[in-house]
């Protein structure tokens, strides 16, 4: 699909009111593979998408800031036609539709997002909770902020690092399963895929470089306004990079009618660690 000047890869199933799905690091539209058949099943047309720089999408060399992110998902949504979707997001997924939500709010019929606090609580946190979300934060989005190594360093030995990241963020329940193993062969490879490493990267450093930028504060200012529709929030009580209580203090950009839904047992993944649980609580919001 053409969109914001670029080609998106997308896969879709059903028909019926749309339903966009986000992915996040370091995965690819098929982390959505049990809510695609499932909402396609309960009358719904559902679009999972590889994000500029991931899988079969597009990978210019610049847009990897949640302004250019948010307007590829919405030239998405115009070129399939529909003047709404519903939009699902995790992690990055999930910070690409806070801010698409914030800035094309005619865009989005209702919100739902996992392992991804609003931008704006993320950022809070990362400050004011300096030995919880700080910690989690440095642990792995710092190093990420060096020129060339951490590309090298999640290509190597066929992604091995990916599959350590993926273990390293998942609840301990998931990582001893065969479906986690598959979802580990699949992102090993999506992330030998030529370009998206690099793009992946390049999410992370325009993320802590807008912070010290006027860009960053126009950004803040941007998506401050607390959307007009429903929001659901699924996280994982075992979430190691994100925590609970930086997803709980999103409530305060969340609007009037927000829900916040905690998964006992569940890491980063919640989608494909619960997908019985998250597809229940998906298709019941949206019917809702």
């Amino acid at each position: 699909m053409s969109a914001n000047g670029i080609r998106l890869h997308v896969a879709e199933c059903g028909e019926g009111p749309l339903v966009v799905l986000l992915h996040g690091f370091p995965e690819f539209w098929w982390s959505w593979r049990h809510q695609l058949t499932h909402l396609a099943a309960h009358g719904y047309r559902t679009v999972a998408v590889d994000l500029r720089g991931y899988g079969d999408s597009d990978k210019p060399p610049r847009g990897y800031d949640l302004w250019t992110l948010a307007g590829d998902v919405a030239g998405l949504i115009r070129s399939l036609g529909e003047p709404r979707a519903r939009v699902v997001g995790h992690d990055w997924g999930g910070l690409v539709a806070w801010t698409l939500t914030a800035l094309h709010p005619r865009l989005v019929a209702s919100l739902t997002v996992m392992g991804a606090p609003h931008p704006l609580a993320l950022r809070s946190s990362v400050v004011r909770d300096v030995r919880g979300q700080g910690r989690a934060t440095v642990s792995y989005a710092l190093g990420f902020q060096l020129p060339r190594w951490p590309e090298r360093s999640l290509r190597a030995h066929d992604g091995a690092r990916v599959e350590r990241i993926l273990r390293g963020w998942a609840g301990s329940e998931w990582a001893a399963t065969d479906d986690f193993a598959t979802a580990v062969a699949r992102c090993r490879a999506a992330i030998q895929v030529p370009g998206v490493v690099h793009s992946a990267m390049e999410y992370y450093r325009w993320a802590l470089r807008s912070q010290v930028r006027v860009e960053g504060r126009r950004f803040a200012a941007a998506v401050a306004r607390p959307p007009e529709v429903p929001v659901l929030q699924i996280h994982g009580a075992d979430d190691p990079c994100l925590l609970v209580r930086t997803a709980a203090a999103s409530q305060r950009w969340a609007g009037e009618r927000h829900t916040l839904e905690v998964l006992p047992a569940t890491g980063h993944f919640p989608h494909q660690e619960r997908p019985r649980v998250v597809n229940g609580l998906l298709t019941a919001f949206l019917r809702s």
